[in-house]
């Protein structure tokens, strides 16, 4: 592990950011039509009981990554084949990131630039950041939600004094009922993003106060599940359902829609700081769980060395994963969350939990016995 140490503030920021990633710009939810935001709700809900779960694995080894204590609840060679997968999903995912953060710039500002381009410009970056450690990824953190928030809040009074909301576009409310929510939040919302705060299991010994960890934790998801159903209350107020549901990236048509005064309008570039700030923060998280596991799997004694290495393997990867971006949103919409997420999010964790209490029992009954 390397030797740092991030405040419990630093630590909500960056889950924070990290959840609301490249999820602020999709469609998410839409699945449930009008009541997107409140399948988003219900997920975040239920994400909370599975971050008491990794809280729990935490407690019980409050100074181990996640991919040292699967070796400690199930043995040498079974904990360090289950952590070498973990790392590979953290890979895979801060390359999927990646390829989303290079689509979606491609798409609404620079079409003729080739996507490898777009993508190595902002994997340089998180390189040279992730290089040098949790820290500076923390600060960076600081610094841009601060700026996020002020971007939220500006777009936010810009779309109201424009006009732009139409309530009746929610309406009804829950048309058939919850079982359509209900069924959003359980195969998509709950695992993208909420579920993917497992990457923390990686970051939180790092906490210098551990005993914060649960708090700041729940709070972060929940400040997180309401920023983005209020995002797609909007989207769904100034869209309608249908265009919402057709529109690959939502939140940019709704911005492309204010217009204030005949004079300000065009406000791109809100949607583009935003795309920017949430996709290096997510990215920078996930790339870090990868670094990490990788050197404390293989006993690397610096973590900087692999940096450079991994993030090209990242990079290239992002550019491999799919052939066009309908592949790749379609392989994220049906394949990753029952192949990927539901094993290595829920699963998995539960099988560790269930693991190490039954030996901690054993332990703690075999003592008084011998008492």
């Amino acid at each position: 592990m390397e030797k740092a140490k991030i405040s419990a503030s630093q630590l909500f920021i960056l889950m924070v950011l990290f959840e609301l990633g490249t999820s602020i710009l999709l469609p998410m939810g839409i699945g449930a039509k009008q009541d997107a935001w409140l399948a988003i709700l219900v997920g975040m809900v239920i994400s909370f009981l599975l971050f008491l779960v990794y809280h729990r694995l935490y407690l019980y080894y409050p100074d181990l990554l996640l991919t040292q204590y699967t070796q400690e609840i199930l043995g040498k060679f079974i904990g360090r084949i289950l952590a070498f997968l973990y790392i590979l999903y953290f890979a895979y995912f801060a390359a999927r990131i990646l390829r989303d953060f290079g689509e979606l710039l491609l798409t609404f500002a620079y079409p003729d630039t080739p996507l490898f381009i777009a993508n190595a410009l902002l994997m340089l970056v998180i390189i040279y950041t992730v290089h040098k450690g949790i820290e500076v990824i923390s600060r960076s953190g600081e610094l841009f939600f601060i700026f996020m928030y002020i971007l939220a809040v500006t777009g936010f009074i810009l779309i109201i004094v424009s006009g732009l909301i139409h309530v009746t576009n929610l309406q009804p409310v829950l048309e058939k009922g919850m079982l359509p929510v209900l069924k959003v939040s359980f195969t998509k919302t709950l695992y993208y993003p909420f579920g993917q705060v497992i990457v923390f299991t990686m970051i939180l010994p790092y906490l210098t106060h551990p005993k914060k960890a649960k708090i700041i934790g729940l709070c972060a998801l929940g400040l997180s599940g309401i920023n983005l159903a209020i995002i797609m209350l909007i989207n769904i107020s100034v869209l309608g359902v249908t265009l919402t549901e057709r529109s690959q990236f939502p939140l940019l048509s709704t911005v492309q829609s204010i217009q204030v005064a005949d004079f300000l309008e065009r406000l791109d570039v809100f949607f583009m700081f935003a795309l920017i700030i949430t996709s290096f923060v997510k990215i920078s998280v996930f790339f870090y769980a990868v670094v990490i596991g990788m050197t404390s799997l293989f006993k690397i004694k610096s973590p900087s060395r692999m940096t450079y290495p991994l993030g090209l393997v990242i990079l290239f990867l992002s550019m491999t994963i799919a052939s066009n971006y309908q592949e790749h949103f379609y392989e994220g919409q049906t394949i990753v969350p029952l192949l990927l997420h539901l094993p290595f999010q829920v699963i998995i964790p539960l099988l560790l939990l269930t693991v190490v209490f039954f030996k901690k029992t054993r332990s703690r009954v075999m003592k008084n016995f011998k008492n």
